[in-house]
C-alpha cells in the first residue's frame, strides 16, 4: 500500500497522509455501492486495499459535504453516490482535480493488479464513476 500511497499523493500533488485517506474513503465507497464479487477480488488483489477500506470507515464520516454533498442528495440516495463520495473527498481537504487524479491513478494500479475485466464490471455498475476513472 505505501507504494500506491506514494504513487497517488505525486499524480494529484497531495500528501500521503491525504493519498491515504481518499484511496480509503474511495475502497471504501467501492465495498458498499459496486457489486460484491468484483469489488471482493479487487480487494484481494490490491495490496493493502482491506486495510485502507477499514480504517476510512473507522473514521469519523465527513460533516455534509458541502455543496457537493448537497447536490449528491439531491440527485438520489442518501449518501448520493458518487457525488457523495465527491463530497467527502472535498471535505478532507480534496478539489475536484486532485479528485479525478487520486481516481484515474487508483484506478490505474487496481487494474494492473485485478486486471481491466474486474475494473470494467465495477465501473460500469457505478453510475458516473467513470469520471473519476
Amino acid at each position: 500500500m505505501e507504494e500506491l500511497v506514494q504513487r497517488v499523493a505525486n499524480a494529484a500533488g497531495i500528501q500521503p497522509a491525504m493519498a491515504q485517506s481518499a484511496i480509503g474513503m474511495i475502497l471504501n465507497f467501492l465495498q458498499k455501492e459496486a457489486p460484491a464479487g468484483p469489488v471482493g477480488q479487487l480487494m484481494q488483489m490490491l495490496p493493502g486495499a482491506n486495510e485502507a477500506a477499514a480504517s476510512a470507515s473507522a473514521a469519523p464520516a465527513a460533516g455534509g459535504g458541502g455543496l457537493l454533498g448537497a447536490l449528491g442528495g439531491m440527485l438520489g440516495g442518501g449518501a448520493g453516490g458518487v457525488m457523495g463520495l465527491a463530497g467527502q473527498l472535498s471535505s478532507a481537504g480534496l478539489g475536484m482535480g486532485q479528485m479525478q487524479s487520486v481516481g484515474k491513478e487508483l484506478f490505474a494500479a487496481a487494474q494492473e493488479h485485478a486486471g481491466p475485466e474486474v475494473i470494467g464490471q465495477i465501473t460500469k455498475a457505478v453510475p458516473g464513476l467513470s469520471q473519476f476513472v
